[in-house]
């Protein structure tokens, strides 16, 4: 590792990196969970732990065994994803604290348990750590809301949701809350004016009442009013006007997908389960269920690392695959034109995490050097599609922190990738 700049080597970011530095020299073997019969407590993995350190690199891959599930089948036919393999691993890119960091350190350093780089199709660099491997499904956070804002905007082009027409046409069951008179458009853009903070360390906030009603967590007793997403997102109250700001709430895609069932009859799992049985993945995904069974489309959808890559090439190929049109090209566009960053920049938090992006479709947009799309959720989850560049990338990790020291270098590091590989 080199510096570029005489960057303060106090800084955290740069004491991780110089740790990871070090931390590749000695090869270590990943720590044991869920050994033995029953497993001793500091190796087991809970439905109140899974989420916390260092309990979460066993936990974000294998959620199914600790909470209920939704199954997206695969098809029969695996679409083998040919490899034309480069050593990446001395990429270097510019870290944040100053640093010109390489790939190998970046990865070790962000606990990334998988990540893989597709140039043209082609697996061109493919790592695994923490004892996650290439058949292991992970759980992708709000990565998800992407995936179903793709859906949102395939029923779109297939006339089957207007994006014009109110929530509450299609939930009357909005009726007294935020999501009642926000239209289908604000829901896809995060544009709703609610009362809602996205404060994951604070168990009182709204993001964290989220996680006790779709049982990402046990609730404590003072809020375990809600049993299910169909009773919380009612419950969520207007604050000021929709339209023309941006406002990053998970509930928001839980309402979105909510229409969306009504509009067209169909769960988002059945939806999605179309594409997935037909671009060749290797095992089933699956949604996370709250305690009625239904879904979690914000934040619960989980898959390998090779399959959240076919997702991210259909994407790349504008809804392509051997020769079947799996998503209209129009749909893809509509997310790939982004919208106003100037919105999206109200936001000082998420503009420092993706500078010059827009948002649109519940996707991240670049539309400056290079044209792309990014997903990202809590933990380190990302998957990244550069149009320009012919580039997938998707990232799977079990960082310590929800949101915290590593999430913009994350970016960086995707996006100068991309960059190398498209000159």
């Amino acid at each position: 590792m080199t510096s570029s700049v005489n960057a303060p080597l106090a800084s955290s970011l740069a004491r991780h990196y110089a740790e990871a530095h070090e931390a590749l020299q000695h090869a270590q073997a990943p720590q044991p969970f869920m050994s033995g019969f029953p497993p001793v407590e500091a190796q087991r993995v809970t439905w109140d732990n899974w989420m916390r350190p260092s309990f979460n690199k066993w936990g974000f891959r294998h959620l199914e065994r600790l909470r209920p599930s939704i199954s997206v089948p695969c098809g029969q036919a695996i679409h083998a994803l040919p490899e034309a393999l480069q050593d990446l691993d001395g990429f270097t890119f510019a870290s944040e604290c100053g640093l010109s960091v390489r790939l190998d350190e970046h990865l070790l350093a962000s606990h990334t348990d998988g990540f893989i780089v597709l140039k043209s199709g082609q697996v061109v660099y493919e790592r695994y750590f923490n004892g996650h491997g290439v058949n292991d499904r992970h759980v992708m956070f709000s990565v998800t809301k992407s995936l179903i804002g793709t859906l949102a905007e395939q029923l779109i082009h297939a006339g089957r949701l207007d994006p014009e027409r109110l929530a509450g046409d299609y939930v009357p069951e909005f009726a007294g809350g935020a999501y009642f008179d926000a239209s289908v458009r604000q829901l896809l853009d995060m544009a709703v004016g609610i009362s809602y903070t996205e404060q994951y360390d604070d168990p009182a906030s709204e993001s964290s009442q989220f996680g006790y009603a779709c049982g990402f967590q046990p609730a404590p007793a003072a809020f375990a009013q809600y049993a299910s997403l169909y009773q919380f997102l009612p419950s969520l109250r207007k604050r000021g006007e929709h339209g023309g700001l941006f406002h990053y709430v998970t509930a928001t895609t839980e309402a979105l997908a909510w229409v969306m069932e009504r509009a067209c009859g169909e769960a988002c799992h059945e939806l999605l389960a179309r594409i997935w049985t037909a671009i060749g993945c290797q095992r089933d995904g699956y949604f996370m269920a709250d305690p009625w069974g239904r879904g979690v489309a914000g934040a619960g959808f989980n898959a390998t690392l090779r399959d959240m890559a076919r997702f991210g090439l259909l994407l790349a190929n504008r809804g392509q695959h051997q020769g079947r049109t799996l998503l209209a090209p129009q749909a893809i566009e509509a997310i790939a034109d982004g919208a106003d960053p100037a919105v999206y920049a109200q936001d000082d938090e998420f503009a420092q995490w993706m500078p010059g992006a827009s948002y649109r479709s519940q996707w991240y947009v670049f539309n400056d050097h290079s044209r792309a799309i990014v997903a990202g959720g809590i933990h380190g989850q990302y998957l990244f599609v550069d149009f320009a560049a012919d580039v997938v990338i998707a990232k799977q990790s079990s960082l310590p922190e929800a949101v915290g020291l590593f999430d913009v270098d994350n970016v960086r590091a995707l996006r100068a990738l991309a960059a190398h590989l498209r000159d």
